[in-house]
């Protein structure tokens, strides 16, 4: 239920949501703040720094690499080809992070019997470097300590490596401690069987690709091939660990079958025309609703263009990827957020048919015109959600992610916002003033 707003600190929630969305303001457009910050340093010559984060964009509008490659699952054993893919994509992944590629997409996909994976890499124009980054199959392999123990990459290669290990799974041991266990074939437990006689107390590194993911210590012979990895593992870094090693051991090599360079140059003239199509979005919306509602109507813009700041600052914050699907979510969002402004007001014109006055009617207005915002709001939500969770393709997840937030914010600047600032006119002498209401809102 909407809650009657208190009139005793009204002026300093006006002070607070405004110091508030000039902040915001500052993080999703910061050249006003760099200048005033230069002005600022040559002056009083103390740095007071520079605001640097700019907006994270997606391969469609910066620019880079995308890449499939089809899986052969045909020698998985032991578990499910989705667990199999699964690993391998983890391992993807991690390779890309390495090298500092921002937000890599790595996606599983099934084709009839054929599995795939989509890499795509924002900011990577040069395809060779891209597949050099992805590689090959995963590697996974064993080492004994070396000339030095301390130095974990002077140990020295085994023939234990991936091929022999059966799988890795997440188990729970003393006091419910997750923990990882190990289980290789005849072959694999008798070399297994021989490392461990020989490093008794010492530890024996385990690399894939090349770095090492984890480094126990033997407590004692293994006879059997079935091996216990314990340590203060949370259950996410136990489940990684065994998905790594899963991904080095399990022969799925995969195969480039298809590579394209989206050019910077295209991502730039999309996102310039989705810029213009969002300003004319607005100059419309600012026509329609200060033309119909009057004063009214420009408080409704003027929250409108508080929203704005918010939900910016709120996707460099996460930070949300944006693509052109992204945008376009964003952009009705807009529209999402000026509908409710619009259902409260036609409520605040019923009232005030009604003979009530003026703050009567705002007060009594939002309040019944709630119940039709919240619902609206949610069946968007429900539908949103909906193309978030099942659908899967980054591109529709892209626009149901921005959608989300628009609508989850649009929520807290139509009941609070645009109410404050309505409440605040309806106490001062405008109030009286019978043209700033005639349209929109007197009777």
């Amino acid at each position: 239920m909407l809650r009657k707003l208190s009139y005793h600190n009204t002026f300093w929630l006006l002070m607070t949501m405004l110091a508030l969305a000039i902040c915001a303001g500052l993080v999703a457009y910061p050249k006003p703040f760099n200048t005033a910050s230069t002005w600022f340093n040559k002056t009083f010559f103390v740095d007071i720094g520079k605001i640097t984060m700019p907006f994270r964009l997606g391969l469609d509008l910066q620019g880079g690499t995308h890449l499939v490659y089809e899986a052969d699952t045909s020698k998985v054993k032991g578990i499910s080809e989705q667990e199999a893919l699964a690993s391998v994509r983890n391992v993807i992944e991690r390779r890309v992070n390495l090298f500092g590629v921002a937000e890599p997409l790595v996606e599983v996909s099934k084709s009839g019997s054929h599995w795939r994976l989509i890499v795509e890499l924002a900011g990577i124009k040069d395809v060779n470097t891209a597949i050099q980054l992805i590689g090959g199959t995963p590697f996974l392999d064993f080492r004994e300590p070396g000339t030095n123990p301390q130095d974990i990459r002077g140990y020295t290669p085994t023939r234990l490596n991936g091929s022999f290990l059966t799988r890795a799974s997440v188990q729970f041991g003393q006091l419910n401690k997750p923990q990882v266990s190990l289980e290789f074939n005849a072959d694999g437990a008798t070399i297994f069987k021989d490392l461990t006689q020989k490093n008794l107390g010492k530890p024996i590194a385990i690399f894939l690709d090349g770095l090492p993911i984890s480094v126990p210590t033997v407590q004692s012979v293994i006879p059997n091939g079935t091996a216990v990895i314990t340590g203060n593992f949370t259950l996410d870094e136990a489940t990684k660990l065994a998905e790594r090693m899963n991904a080095g051991a399990l022969p799925v090599p995969i195969t480039l079958v298809s590579q394209e360079t989206v050019g910077a140059s295209l991502g730039q003239t999309s996102l310039a025309q989705m810029i213009r199509a969002a300003w004319w979005g607005i100059a419309a919306l600012f026509l329609f609703i200060v033309g119909y509602y009057r004063f009214p109507g420009l408080l409704g813009f003027l929250a409108l263009m508080i929203y704005v700041a918010f939900i910016l600052a709120i996707y460099k914050a996460i930070p949300v990827t944006l693509t052109l699907a992204g945008i376009a979510g964003f952009i009705l969002s807009l529209g999402i957020a000026i509908d409710a402004n619009i259902l409260i007001f036609e409520r605040i014109k019923d009232e005030r048919r009604a003979g009530k006055s003026l703050q009567i009617a705002i007060e009594s207005g939002f309040l019944r015109a709630w119940s039709s915002v919240r619902d609206s709001n949610i069946t968007d939500l429900i539908t949103a959600g909906a193309l978030y969770f099942l659908v899967g393709s980054s591109f529709v997840q892209g626009f149901a992610l921005t959608f989300i937030i628009g609508v989850l914010l649009s929520l807290v600047t139509a009941v609070f916002v645009s109410r404050l600032l309505l409440e605040i006119l309806a106490t001062t002498r405008l109030r009286n003033v019978a043209w700033i209401w005639r349209t929109g809102i007197e009777k």
